[in-house]
């Protein structure tokens, strides 16, 4: 039987963060830059918006209880009395985890948090310091939960940014995002994968044509977007495209 307060929190922590994104074309650790090559889409991509906010996660468990987290951290369980309040993770996703319903198994929902004081970004998309929004991007189902949590730290970890864990695949987020009344991160295109731009200076041309501001706004605000999230329907492929990263790259080609 699960037990959340039995549970080694550290494993179970690392079992259900959100693994690294790459970048779509490859980020030169050194300067920051943009080299080749791409990443190769073997099917098709769906490309959504990459809201500026902060990496959330909601973690339904067998037990009935769930926690909530940040990207890195475990900031409160069911019936605490005290949570962390680290960027009103907490206080804004509490009502939403409290009405999910739990299964047999450990269902993770990822939402971007963003508005309100949420980092330097905050403004792109409302002028209310006190107003958030957050949209649904991914959802986990790790059915097979007991022999994950005994594996050493280093297991889960090799585990988690190898593409083990069982992704929810479009079609199913799709669903799952309309039962629980949640919006999801806006879905900007769907195209073959092999018609995605080789080039750096095309992808940008492309990051450009896609987002000219963000389609989140909270309150009229059209602020810039950061880029693009490209996935697989089945997410076997991830990478990400930040206006950033091809603007730096660009202009020290120039």
């Amino acid at each position: 039987m699960f037990d959340v307060r039995a549970v080694d929190l550290r494993l179970l922590n690392s079992l259900t963060k959100y693994p690294s994104i790459p970048t779509y074309h490859t980020l030169d650790p050194r300067d920051g830059g943009l080299t080749d090559p791409a990443t190769v889409f073997p099917g098709g991509v769906i490309a959504t918006e990459k809201v500026d906010g902060t990496n959330s996660r909601i973690v339904l468990l067998p037990d009935g209880s769930y926690l909530i987290g940040s990207r890195e951290e475990l900031l409160y369980a069911k019936g605490d009395l005290i949570g962390n309040p680290a960027l009103g993770i907490v206080e804004q996703l509490k009502p939403l985890a409290s009405r999910l319903p739990t299964g047999d198994g450990i269902r993770v929902y990822y939402l971007e948090l963003y508005g309100g004081k949420v980092g330097g970004a905050a403004k792109q998309y409302t002028r209310d310091p006190a107003r958030f929004g957050w949209r649904l991007f991914d959802v986990a189902d790790v059915a097979d939960w007991q022999e994950p949590l005994t594996w050493p730290p280093a297991r889960i970890s090799a585990w988690r940014e190898s593409g083990g864990r069982p992704w929810v695949a479009e079609d199913g987020l799709v669903t799952l995002a309309a039962a629980a009344g949640l919006e999801l991160t806006p879905r900007v295109w769907h195209r073959p994968g092999g018609s995605l731009p080789a080039e750096i200076a095309a992808m940008h041309e492309l990051l450009t044509s896609s987002l000219p501001t963000t389609l989140v706004g909270l309150d009229g605000v059209a602020g810039r977007a950061e880029g693009l999230v490209l996935r697989a329907p089945d997410r076997s492929v991830i990478a990400k495209a930040r206006f950033q990263d091809y603007e730096r790259t660009l202009r020290r080609r120039r």
